[in-house]
């Protein structure tokens, strides 16, 4: 009981420090240090005798030396590859590219609402390829948002289905999928198009359907009506949205590592054996020839490619050091045992405690999200709880994995201090809390779909 006790308390100092702004990778890594100073008190050592260095106080910087190996090599180079693949991407114009080419064909839908529901669709595709909330609702409010308010949507409804295109954390290039598929000790290719697809076609016509019907009823509601034309965007306001864009073939680009990996995968040719890793540096290697044949300039090539190990080293402060805190403060919080007791607890409910543990899971992680305004904190930091969590109730851990892993995107655009509701609110002229009223019952169809088809498929 004293575990439960204290997992609880640091839980709670963790969500205080990150909603006032604290660097979370340093607050989650104290808080594990805080867990196995405690841990240690009852007994439990930081690290196995054969690790230790006979020295508790260096036994503790050692159970995180151990963790980093472990995820550098692994998981954290496939984030940095990643990120450094999408900032080239950006960089040389083709993410643009992208955008506008799955943007052009909205122009031609009529239907104020209809257009909404096809571009949240649109959006969540194009999240496959821009990997970052931020980055892809910052694109389309530049692209999409002036079409939706010329159409007579209101600006509140728009935005709203703009901060929720990438509301599912999907394919190859998403770090929280990245870290399901390691603890369910498979390949990230094999996790999207085997467990996440099935749920997530599910998930997408919801929120496709429900933003239609609520974002409808809400400008009913609220007798909020722009007029035609209001905010239209003429060629100017778009070629300046599209500024920097390469040519049209670009847009190919992005989409080269999920082809590959799809491609040389067991699913399709099994007789070439393609890693994540290694897909990300061809994808490089033909962008860079690509961009060098089209400028025919090789230094300025050169240049551009400096945005690889830029976005590499960008993300290694965020994502990959938040993972490295977040396994110690997982692995604090599995030394002190309270975590273990609510399992156990839930498992010794028999044919029930499956669902007990799911909805456990489910609230941690979704109230963690919202707490936060980060999908990959709370994944992070609660995930490695899955597979235990799992076993003991005696299912797949694709079962948890993927509803979990799913609901923290869809928790984050619930959550009004996330940073896409904060940069697409600021944009609108709105406040977040405006925004966050419009995709809340959205995004709560979404969740008990989720949770459904999870049920169902897996």
């Amino acid at each position: 009981m004293v575990g439960v006790i204290v997992t609880l308390l640091v839980i709670a100092a963790v969500a205080y420090c990150v909603l006032k702004n604290y660097y979370p990778p340093i607050i989650l890594l104290l808080a594990g240090i805080v867990m196995l100073i405690c841990a240690s008190m009852m007994g439990v050592m930081p690290v196995a005798d054969a690790k230790s260095t006979h020295f508790l106080g260096f036994d503790y910087a050692q159970a995180f030396q151990q963790l980093m190996s472990g995820r550098l090599a692994g998981l954290g180079l496939n984030i940095m590859l990643i990120a450094g693949f999408s900032f080239y991407m950006d960089k040389i114009g083709a993410s643009k590219a992208l955008v506008k080419l799955c943007v052009k064909p909205l122009s031609a839908i009529r239907s104020p609402y209809v257009l909404l529901a096809v571009t949240y669709v649109v959006g969540q595709f194009m999240a496959l390829f821009i990997n970052s909330a931020v980055g892809l609702g910052l694109l389309l409010m530049a692209s999409v948002y002036p079409l939706l308010v010329a159409l007579g949507v209101s600006r509140a409804s728009a935005a709203a289905v703009i901060g929720s295109t990438c509301c599912l954390d999907l394919g190859p290039s998403s770090s929280n999928a990245m870290r399901a598929a390691d603890l369910l000790q498979t390949d990230v290719v094999s996790y999207f198009v085997q467990s996440q697809i099935p749920v997530a076609i599910c998930v997408i016509a919801t929120v496709a359907i429900g933003h239609f019907f609520v974002q409808r009823w809400f400008d009913r509601k609220d007798k909020v009506h722009e007029a035609a034309g209001v905010g239209k965007a003429d060629a100017k306001d778009l070629e300046k949205a599209f500024e920097g864009a390469g040519p049209a073939f670009y847009a190919i680009l992005p989409m080269l590592p999920l082809v590959l990996l799809i491609i040389f995968s067991p699913m399709v040719y099994a007789e070439v054996k393609l890693s994540l890793q290694t897909g990300i540096i061809v994808s490089l290697l033909i962008a860079f020839v690509v961009d060098f044949i089209t400028h025919r300039r090789f230094k300025e090539a050169c240049q551009r490619s400096q945005a690889i190990f830029e976005g590499m080293g960008k993300v290694f402060t965020s994502t990959v050091a938040l993972i490295c805190c977040a396994e110690l403060f997982a692995l604090g919080m599995n030394k002190m045992g309270g975590i273990t007791t609510l399992i156990s607890a839930a498992a010794s409910m028999e044919s029930a405690g499956v669902w007990v543990m799911l909805f456990v899971m489910l609230a941690i992680m979704v109230i963690a999200t919202i707490v936060t305004g980060s999908g990959n904190a709370a994944f992070f930091a609660f995930s490695p709880l899955l597979p235990e969590a799992a076993a003991s109730v005696g299912i797949n851990a694709a079962v948890l994995a993927v509803p979990v892993q799913l609901s923290a995107g869809i928790a984050r655009t619930m959550c009004p201090i996330a940073g896409v509701i904060i940069a697409v609110a600021g944009i609108a002229g709105l406040t977040p809390f405006e925004i966050v009223r419009r995709t809340f019952p959205v995004m709560l169809m979404a969740l008990i779909v989720n949770v459904a088809a999870s049920a169902i498929f897996l």
